[in-house]
């Protein structure tokens, strides 16, 4: 099985994990941290977040350099590229120290909903996360290294490790009174041992060497000219994901902002399905845009990834529109009530349904990043994202939470409806046979399987409990995963199952 079949089959498997110890972990820390100190915890994380945006978008450059360099098998431009990025890490690195030290002193008269004591929390939780990030960028270009190589198991299966690891941790720590200060110290000693690890593996397994052959300013410029847009792009996730908790942490008190985090947590879970596939594709765009491949040929892979991922996303989508209402009253309703949970599974149910078309066009993002082609795509989502909190921030003020999330849907929606005039006009990718394949035989499949989705919902199973929940959504899967194997998939989508299969079953 190649690197990438293997990267990919780890990441759902890292996804499956993530998401399964997921929802467990969620009500256990929303409990024993209560829904206001969830509220901080969350809040915070997203604040230091938007400062980890002074990475620039290094990460994916590194990515889309070394792959560039290992095509052409430059190891002098390689060495150069890497000792010169790895001086620029340590200017960022002393930037978000200095960043962070700044933004501390206005904690407390920025977050005017918090009491004093959850101000104290949020202070101690902000110095730490600020390290955290200082140390983390650098060790991230690692990461970098191994998927420029497409090597893609060792980082996929050591954060599959991590995980695991650390989520017996947080039990551990929660159980014996830990509170939010706690869990962030545990995430912070992980990464430090991560970032060891993959070092070892870079520098001694792949052999890589970092040595400044010349130090260059047109060089540097080089870099940040692609990277720039990388960021723009992390600029635009800011807006989409954490800009929503700044204004809230501004107007609302923290059990609101508990709300608006779980179905942010519902929806990037979501999110993760498609891009398990699309994001060890990377390389693989580089590679083609290098060998100049034409806009039918580079169709054709944005086709096969994104049948993928639309008949991944459409049994998660169904079932979450048929039993998610039930499901998010269940999971963490005890602790947020009842019109908490309704809320959070509509902010969720708005973000699954906005991100099905970005999440299945997520190769032409990686085709714009392998030709060098960002400018217009980050510069129409910052824009939108930006009119979109806006738009956010005026309906929170009368719908809270809800209203933060409908600002943010609405730009998403158009944004991706003009990138694909412009994926058509000016990447050369076909449009319209991208859609004409990509609903051949799976859309009318996928209506089949929400009717009959629909019936099983009004079949009376035990009560309205877990095992109800259980009942019908096992059925459902079945259903789904039958007619949609024998109707909604191809050929090349059928082998590709059997032949998957039948080597987990080997193994």
């Amino acid at each position: 099985m190649s690197q990438l079949k293997k990267g990919a089959f780890l990441n759902y498997t890292t996804i499956v994990v993530i998401n399964v110890v997921g929802l467990l972990m969620t009500p256990f820390i929303l409990n024993h941290l209560g829904k206001d100190e969830y509220g901080i915890y969350l809040t915070i994380g997203a604040l230091v977040g938007t400062i980890s945006l002074l990475d620039f978008g290094l990460n994916n450059t590194v990515v889309r350099f070394v792959a560039k360099y290992k095509a052409e098998k430059d190891k002098i431009g390689q060495e150069n590229f890497l000792a010169t990025t790895m001086l620029i890490y340590i200017g960022i690195s002393s930037l978000v120290l200095i960043t962070g030290f700044i933004f501390y002193g206005y904690i407390d008269t920025y977050f005017t909903k918090m009491t004093s004591e959850e101000i104290q929390i949020a202070k101690v939780i902000f110095g730490i996360l600020i390290f955290n990030v200082a140390i983390g960028l650098p060790g991230g270009a690692l990461t970098g290294i191994c998927y420029g190589y497409e090597k893609f198991v060792f980082p996929k299966t050591l954060g599959l490790i991590k995980y695991i690891i650390r989520s017996l941790v947080v039990v551990g720590v929660l159980v014996y009174g830990g509170k939010a200060i706690a869990l962030v110290v545990v995430d912070t000693i992980f990464n430090i041992l991560i970032i060891i690890i993959t070092s070892y593996f870079v520098f001694n397994k792949l052999s890589i060497k970092i040595k400044l052959h010349s130090l260059s300013v047109k060089f540097i410029k080089e870099i940040f000219s692609y990277s720039v847009w990388i960021f723009v792009f992390a600029l635009v996730g800011i807006f989409q994901w954490k800009a929503g908790h700044w204004v809230l942490g501004r107007i609302s008190p923290p059990a609101v902002l508990s709300i608006y985090g779980i179905g942010i947590v519902l929806g990037t879970y979501y999110g993760a399905f498609s891009t398990a596939i699309s994001s060890v594709f990377l390389p693989r765009a580089t590679k083609m845009s290098v060998d100049n491949a034409s806009g039918e040929e580079l169709t054709d892979m944005m086709i096969k990834i994104g049948r993928l991922s639309f008949i991944v996303l459409m049994f998660i989508l169904t079932s979450f529109i048929l039993f998610g209402k039930q499901f998010v009253t269940l999971w963490v309703g005890g602790e947020l009530g009842e019109e908490g949970s309704f809320q959070s599974w509509i902010i969720a149910l708005m973000i699954m349904v906005a991100y099905t078309l970005p999440l299945v066009q997520g190769f032409g993002n990686s085709i714009l990043e392998a030709k060098n082609k960002l400018k217009f795509k980050a510069i129409l989502y910052l824009t939108f994202m930006v009119l979109g909190t806006g738009l956010g921030a005026i309906l929170a003020e009368k719908h809270e939470a809800i209203g933060m999330m409908t600002g943010s849907v609405i730009a998403w929606v158009i944004v991706q409806n003009v990138m694909n005039f412009y994926y058509h006009k000016n990447i050369g990718l076909n449009i319209p046979r991208f859609f004409k394949e990509l609903l051949n035989k799976t859309f009318l499949t996928v209506i089949v399987a929400f009717v009959l989705g629909y019936l099983i919902n009004f079949l009376p199973f035990f009560g309205n409990g877990w095992l109800n929940f259980i009942v019908k959504a096992i059925p459902y899967t079945i259903v789904f995963c039958v007619i949609m194997y024998y109707t909604g998939l191809i050929e090349f989508e059928k082998e590709l199952f059997k032949n998957t299969f039948s080597k987990i079953l080997k193994r």
